[in-house]
């Protein structure tokens, strides 16, 4: 393929959902294009399939003879050995040991060996279990099948491994933990993803969502990070002798238990007296 991809892609690999938004850079108003976000095809139910805003970050290994035959079919693959999403969420809440949830945490955790199959964690010996590379590259690969089904058809241009296509990474990822989930994009058919931190797309967001009101005057956005996994800050500066779109992020990282009324104490103290009563207790 020659021509430039027509669609830019964003992937969330979330620890709880993924969620995927693109961009058309055929819109006739390019300088002020539209977010649009994906709505992913799904299992929600045996035998039905419906689009969802997410796909929640959940895998399930069911029994063989746990669903009825067929009832596990999407419109591009018949009976996988797995099910991700909706259904799996729900039906993984009834039979836990069955159940995968948080691969991303697992991708990033040193004390594991992230390629091989312990996945799900003390599940039984009966279990083809998978490792935390593979269910992370299982999400990846559903989100390409939907994609290529809804947008692509039979225009092979429009497939999703041949759009611009960027992946959010945790700032507090390691190099290793970044390395896996670019094999994990190789693994789903996407081989050529950018990764993107996500204080910097929270922070284009932003800029995005107030226009022209934005001007690089402060030298320094703060971002507060309070995901499912961890909760830290990230700091972007701006050099006002460079071009605008110049930050550098520099990172700060907290462990799994920081509220808010902690993460107002470890911030600097203007800025916890005056957004506290905001933030409230909220994890």
């Amino acid at each position: 393929m020659t021509s430039s991809p027509r669609y830019i892609v964003g992937i969330d690999l979330g620890t709880t959902n993924c969620v995927v938004a693109y961009v058309d850079t055929q819109t006739p108003d390019i300088d002020h294009p539209s977010i649009q976000l994906f709505h992913l095809p799904q299992l929600v139910t045996p035998g039905n399939v419906e689009e969802r805003d997410m796909l929640p970050s959940f895998l399930y290994l069911p029994g063989s003879h746990e669903f009825p035959a067929g009832s596990l079919t999407l419109p591009w693959a018949e009976d996988l050995p797995f099910v991700v999403g909706t259904l799996a969420r729900s039906r993984g809440a009834e039979v836990p040991g069955r159940l995968i949830s948080s691969a991303k945490s697992w991708l990033c955790h040193v004390g594991v060996d992230r390629t091989a199959p312990i996945l799900p964690w003390g599940g039984g010996e009966d279990l083809k279990k998978m490792s935390p590379l593979e269910v992370s590259a299982q999400y990846l690969l559903h989100i390409r099948n939907a994609w290529n089904f809804l947008m692509a058809r039979d225009n092979a241009e429009l497939r999703l491994e041949h759009q611009e296509v960027l992946l959010t990474v945790p700032a507090s990822f390691d190099a290793a933990a970044r390395e896996l989930t670019v094999q994990a994009a190789e693994r789903a058919g996407l081989p050529a993803v950018r990764l993107l931190e996500e204080p910097q797309a929270a922070f284009y967001a932003w800029v995005h969502g107030i226009g022209e009101r934005w001007r690089p005057e402060a030298s320094t956005a703060l971002i507060p990070a309070n995901g499912s996994g961890k909760s830290g800050l990230g700091a972007l500066g701006h050099a006002p002798e460079l071009e605008r779109s110049r930050y550098e992020i520099e990172r700060r990282r907290h462990g799994r238990s920081l509220n808010a009324d902690r993460f107002c104490r470890r911030t600097e103290p203007g800025f916890g007296s005056q957004h506290r009563q905001d933030l409230g207790n909220r994890e």
